[in-house]
C-alpha cells in the first residue's frame, strides 16, 4: 500500500475566484470543508465534488480536486453515477435547499433509501439566493418573499423528517456560525458507510439575512440549540442546566433540579440505533417548544449499495451459464439462413 500525503488546507484550495456576497454563510462551509478534507485519508486525486445549480452549486469550483457541476436537481443522480461507477472515490454532493427538495427531490430521498457511499452536504438558507429571493421548499410557512409577497401559503419541508422516512443512515445537522463543530461533523459523515447526509443552516445575508438568527445568535443559541454526541447525555444551555426527558410519545424540555427531574432522567444520545424513531424526534424539534438539534442525530451501520451490487454481481457469475458476450449472443432462440 502506498502512503497518503500528508496534506493541508491549502492542498485544498484552488485558484478561482470565490464568488458569493460578502458576509455568506457558504464561506464558512467551504473552510470547514477544506480542513476537513486532510484529516480523512483520502488521496486528493480520489475526491469528487459534485453539485446541481445554486450558490452552493460553485462548490466544485473552489476547492481543489475533481469535480463535477451538474444541472438543475440532478447532482445527486450524477453522483450516484460516479460512486458506483468508480467505488474507489470519495464523493461529497454539495447542494441547497431548491436544488435538493424541488427538482431534485425524488433523488434525494432515493439516494439516501439505497445508501449510496456519498457526503451529502445540503445548504439550506430557506431561500432561493443564486436566483434573488424566491421562497424555496424550506422556507417558513408565512414567509414574505419575491415570490409570496403576502406570505407562503405552502408547508415546508424539514430535510431531516425526509431523511428518516426514506431509511437514511446517517443524518447531521450544523450551522454556518460553528466552524469548529461543522468539521467535527464533516469527518464523522466522511467515515460513514453509505449516505451521510449533513444539513447546513446557512445565512444568506442578502436575500435572508437572520433567517436563522434564534438558533445561532449568540445571546440565544445556548438555550436554543442542542449539540447531541453518541454516548452523552442531551443537555443544553449556557450551564448544561436543561435537558431532553421523553413524555409518553414526545421529547419534553426539563429544569435539572426542578419539579423533581435530576440528571438521572435525562436521556442519552444513541445515534446507531436500527429504529429511527428517536432521530426522527430529535430531527423535528423546533422552537419555541424545544431546542433544534444540531451534531449527529443519526449514524447507523448497515450494507450499502454498493456492497448489495457487488455481492450480488459476485453471486450472478458464480451460477450464470454465460460468461462471456458470445455465449450471451447464443443464449436465446437463433436462427440460421
Amino acid at each position: 500500500m502506498t502512503e497518503i500525503k500528508q496534506y493541508t488546507r491549502k492542498d485544498f484550495v484552488s485558484d478561482q475566484e470565490v464568488k458569493w456576497c460578502a458576509g455568506c454563510g457558504d464561506f464558512s462551509i467551504l473552510a470547514a470543508v477544506q480542513n476537513t478534507l486532510p484529516e480523512i485519508g483520502v488521496k486528493k486525486e480520489n475526491l469528487v465534488f459534485v453539485s446541481g445549480i445554486g450558490c452552493s452549486s460553485r462548490f466544485p469550483y473552489y476547492v481543489d480536486t475533481y469535480g463535477f457541476h451538474g444541472i438543475h436537481g440532478r447532482a445527486a443522480a450524477i453522483a450516484s453515477g460516479v460512486k458506483l461507477a468508480n467505488p474507489n472515490l470519495s464523493v461529497w454532493l454539495m447542494s441547497g435547499d431548491g436544488d435538493s427538495m424541488a427538482i431534485g427531490g425524488n433523488h434525494f430521498i432515493h439516494l439516501l433509501r439505497r445508501n449510496i457511499d456519498i457526503n451529502y452536504i445540503l445548504f439550506n438558507n430557506q431561500i432561493y439566493g443564486l436566483t434573488k429571493g424566491q421562497y424555496s421548499p424550506t422556507t417558513p410557512l408565512g414567509q414574505k418573499t419575491k415570490t409570496s409577497p403576502f406570505g407562503t401559503i405552502e408547508h415546508p419541508f424539514k430535510p431531516g423528517e425526509l431523511a428518516m422516512g426514506a431509511e437514511g443512515t446517517f443524518f447531521a445537522r450544523a450551522v454556518d456560525t460553528n466552524p469548529k463543530e461543522m468539521k467535527e461533523i464533516f469527518i464523522e459523515a466522511a467515515k460513514h458507510k453509505g449516505a451521510s447526509l449533513v444539513e447546513v443552516l446557512q445565512n444568506c445575508v442578502i436575500f435572508n439575512h437572520n433567517t436563522h438568527k434564534e438558533i445561532t445568535d449568540k445571546v440565544t443559541r445556548a438555550d436554543n440549540q442542542i449539540y447531541l454526541k453518541h454516548g452523552e447525555k442531551m443537555l443544553f444551555g449556557k450551564e448544561k442546566e436543561k435537558g431532553l426527558v421523553l413524555d409518553g410519545l414526545k421529547l419534553k424540555t426539563v429544569i435539572i433540579g426542578e419539579d423533581g427531574y435530576t440528571m438521572d432522567d435525562i436521556l442519552v444520545h444513541d445515534a446507531q440505533l436500527k429504529d429511527n424513531t428517536m432521530a426522527f424526534l430529535l430531527a423535528r424539534m423546533s422552537l419555541p417548544e424545544l431546542p433544534v438539534a444540531v451534531g449527529v442525530i443519526r449514524a447507523y451501520k448497515t450494507h450499502t449499495y454498493n456492497d448489495l451490487m457487488d455481492l450480488q454481481i459476485s453471486e450472478v457469475r458464480g451460477t450464470s451459464k454465460i460468461k462471456n458476450m458470445n455465449d450471451l449472443i447464443n443464449s436465446g432462440n437463433t436462427f440460421e439462413l
